[in-house]
């Protein structure tokens, strides 16, 4: 898959000047900082991996089973737990050690590329990236992915011009790591092995001997994943993703240049939109002096390969969430983003004029720093007013329905057991801890928000109050919270709006009602 050292030669590995160290060495530190810092409370994905990675060891897979991923990050973030506890910084401070371990391996990546400036373009891009940032604070796989990715394509670098048994096994190890840890690795190591197949068909004499060694390691890698493939198709049947419609080729690419730039923002859309343009760059283009670039719509060897292996995943998984009928979620691309902004440093390096080069480098930082604040700023779940209401009126035995359950983990997480509230989610009226994913649409289909509001106001007698927390926004409750909100208002009377519904603010957002208690 790497382009090998000898491409190199074509960045011209221009110098890099002092005030461009004292620019690295600036968004180093702000990337660093930015890695560990969010005010915001965990939502949805967030709380519920705490919940499940909380679980015995040994019940963590059956979990999974009514969850739809892999395992690795669950364990490591049980043992992390173990160690460090449960609160919100606690938990998050998982994902932000694999982000900072990840900028050295960055480094090393764009050294073996494009020599020393390349290096630290690929560090500075990656340091202030608002994708990384956001899940180097997230208690989600995606910045251990990330890590990954990096890991491995150094290995296969290396193993590619030297292979040696500890390479080749590490190159083993770290795909079945990345199988384990998210599903779209599936995709990116397709891609991988296709390229290689390739070059391996093209290439001769000790090229071809160690393209096909390496290749090997990759399949062979597969071998760690075989215990858990049975479950894989079991939730391949039975949980997909409910949650969302597929989407469009042309969407996924947006949506995923505007994530990568920070959200839908100017900002941001903007910062998505530069990173993909210097992305056609670095594989279109070589410099010819201080003040030209030449393009060569064949594209340029140095990351055709690697620019491959990242079309090439968005095309398979493209397809197959066409033929499955499953949804793409943009940190997914967090299989393929360091290959990106690895494609897209290279690009910036093809500036070899300091002016030119620092105007560039100057407006990217500063987006990517816009970006990285705006994480820290953004409260990516309203849950939070909601639990403050319900903890400053509620009292002991008072019943909160949680509707849909995908709001329960973030919900329950926030309101202690000590408060004496029955907790409650739609449609099961079970534990608000989990979301049961499987056969989620059928299931949900054929509910009946009066049947399960009857159950709830059977459960609320002695009760001061009853509380909805609802939201309209899900996919395959259309109508459902608003009926059973109709429901409870029919059986005890008008509720009291205490939250509203705010969409255009908060990514998981929900609404607090306040309806009168049963008498016993």
């Amino acid at each position: 898959m790497p382009s090998g050292p000898d491409s190199r030669r074509d960045t011209g590995d221009p110098s890099l000047h002092a005030i461009e160290f004292v620019a690295v060495f600036g968004a180093v530190a702000a990337g660093l900082i930015l890695r560990f810092w969010t005010r915001s409370h965990l939502w949805l994905d967030e709380a519920l991996s705490v919940d499940i990675a909380r679980l015995p060891l040994g019940d963590i897979p059956s979990a999974l089973r009514h969850d739809g991923h892999p395992p690795l990050y669950y364990f490591l973030l049980h043992g992390w737990m173990a160690l460090f506890g449960e609160g919100d910084t606690a938990v998050r401070s998982l994902s932000g050690v694999f982000a900072v371990l990840t900028l050295p391996l960055a480094w090393w990546t764009g050294r073996r590329v494009g020599g020393r400036v390349t290096a630290w373009a690929l560090v500075v891009l990656l340091s202030l990236s608002p994708f990384a940032i956001r899940y180097g604070t997230e208690t989600r796989m995606y910045s251990l992915v990330i890590f990954l990715v990096f890991a491995g394509y150094l290995l296969v670098a290396n193993a590619l011009q030297r292979p040696s048994l500890p390479l080749l096994g590490g190159i083993a190890v770290v795909t079945g790591a990345l199988l384990l840890s998210h599903y779209w690795a599936l995709w990116l190591l397709a891609s991988c092995v296709l390229v290689l197949a390739w070059h391996a068909r093209k290439s001769t004499g000790d090229d071809r001997r160690n393209t096909v060694r390496v290749l090997i390691a990759v399949i062979a890698g597969g071998v760690f994943f075989v215990p858990w493939f049975g479950v894989m198709l079991d939730q391949a049947a039975h949980t997909g993703t409910p949650w969302a419609s597929p989407v469009r080729p042309t969407t996924l690419v947006t949506t995923t240049l505007q994530d990568f730039g920070g959200g839908d923002f100017a900002e941001g859309l903007l910062l998505g939109w530069s990173t993909a343009v210097l992305f056609f760059v670095g594989l279109m283009a070589r410099s010819i002096d201080q003040h030209r670039i030449e393009i060569d719509v064949r594209t340029v060897p140095l990351v055709r390969r690697e620019a491959m292996v990242v079309g090439l995943t968005i095309t398979i998984a493209s397809i197959v969430g066409a033929v499955t009928r499953t949804t793409f979620a943009t940190r997914y691309a967090a299989v393929f983003f360091p290959l990106f902004l690895l494609v897209a440093a290279v690009g910036l390096t093809r500036f070899t004029g300091a002016l030119a080069r620092g105007v560039i480098a100057s407006a990217l930082l500063l987006l990517g720093l816009v970006g990285g604040v705006h994480n820290v700023i953004t409260d990516r779940t309203q849950v939070g007013k909601v639990a403050d209401e319900i903890r400053a009126n509620a009292r002991p035995g008072d019943v909160v329905l949680i509707c849909p359950d995908q709001l329960g983990p973030s919900v329950h997480r926030l309101l202690p057991a000590d408060l004496g509230l029955t907790q409650l989610s739609y449609p099961t009226l079970g534990d608000p801890a989990f979301v049961d994913w499987r056969d989620y649409e059928d299931r949900n289909a054929k509910l009946d928000p009066a049947a399960i509001a009857d159950d709830v106001v059977g459960r609320a007698a002695g009760a001061h109050s009853v509380w909805l927390v609802d939201s309209t926004a899900y996919k395959t409750f259309k109508g459902q919270c608003e009926g059973v909100e109709t429901e409870l208002a029919i059986k005890l009377g008008a509720g009291h709006a205490l939250v509203g519904e705010d969409g255009d603010t908060f990514f998981e957002h929900a609404s607090l009602l306040q309806f009168p208690g049963r008498a016993p």
